[in-house]
């Protein structure tokens, strides 16, 4: 069997893109975080003392999108056309989606994926103080276009977001 990320040596290595083709490429990733009520409350009346969750979980998204290559090992750097984060408070805690527009290459499932997962976890880390019990789920691609492969397309839809308030 041969492997794409090692070499003759049976090393890492990142896969040569020399030869393959610029496409437009999208990526959304989506995951959730389940949350007390009282936690829930906070956040929608931005009373939480280390400020706007949403906000700041925004902003890590983004830059955490930029940064993915320093975190997953042999990924590519690609160029960020665009990346967007949504946010919706549901009844059992915040769902997370993160759109990412690339040119070039490669796709940017990774990037859709490292920024759901940095929103999240920055969500935890500004509610940590007030609540012991919320879980990190469901982190998953729910679409990707673009490329060789084509378009993927989640049937599930994960997280559901049936429970979405408005």
């Amino acid at each position: 069997m041969e492997f794409t990320h090692l070499n003759e040596d049976g090393r890492g290595r990142m896969v040569n893109l020399a030869d393959k083709a610029d496409t437009h490429r999208e990526a959304i990733a989506s995951g959730r975080i389940t949350l007390q009520p009282e936690t829930i409350a906070r956040i929608r009346e931005g009373s939480l003392a280390k400020g706007d969750v949403l906000g700041i979980a925004q902003i890590a998204g983004i830059m955490a999108a930029k940064k993915t290559p320093d975190l997953i090992p042999l990924c590519h750097n690609i160029l960020l056309r665009g990346v967007d984060l949504s946010f919706d408070i549901t009844s059992t805690g915040v769902a997370v989606q993160a759109t990412i527009h690339t040119q070039g290459p490669t796709g940017a499932e990774m990037e859709a994926l490292t920024a759901v997962s940095a929103a999240l976890l920055t969500i935890y880390d500004m509610c940590k103080a007030i609540d012991k019990t919320m879980e990190i789920q469901d982190i998953c691609l729910l679409r990707k276009t673009g490329g060789k492969s084509g378009t993927f397309e989640r049937d599930d839809k994960t997280p559901d977001r049936a429970d979405t308030e408005t």
